[in-house]
């Protein structure tokens, strides 16, 4: 990986974390992951109906950080469009960088980006 595209992955973790804002990931792994970033605005959707989801959200805009292989793709398009039905903006931003790395499961961001940081 490149120093620029992990900086970028680092700056947008940054931002996520400065501006509290909604991340939904799948499971309590990722939310544990993310946390190690100091996100806290962190709901896994494992055993909860998308409908209820969506309706217990109050922000405005989130961002959605499913796993970047086939399942979380899907689950990724399904909350995407009922979230944005709903009108709430998704920030995309940080799941675009990661489709730009080998990481495909969102638990393993924090090990990814150490050893990142090390092969640099």
């Amino acid at each position: 990986m490149d120093k620029a595209l992990l900086d970028e992955i680092r700056e947008e973790l940054g931002k996520l974390k400065k501006e509290n804002m909604l991340v939904i990931v799948e499971g309590i792994n990722d939310k544990k992951a993310l946390n190690e970033f100091g996100i806290t605005n962190v709901r896994g959707v494992k055993g909860t109906p998308i409908y209820k989801l969506v309706e217990s959200i109050k922000e405005k805009e989130t961002a959605i950080l499913t796993d970047l292989d086939n399942e979380g793709k899907k689950l990724y398009h399904e909350l995407k469009d009922a979230l944005q039905r709903h009108g709430i903006r998704i920030n995309d931003t940080l799941r675009l960088l990661l489709f730009k790395t080998e990481l495909r499961q969102i638990e393993g961001l924090a090990n990814y980006m150490v050893r990142a940081k090390l092969t640099i």
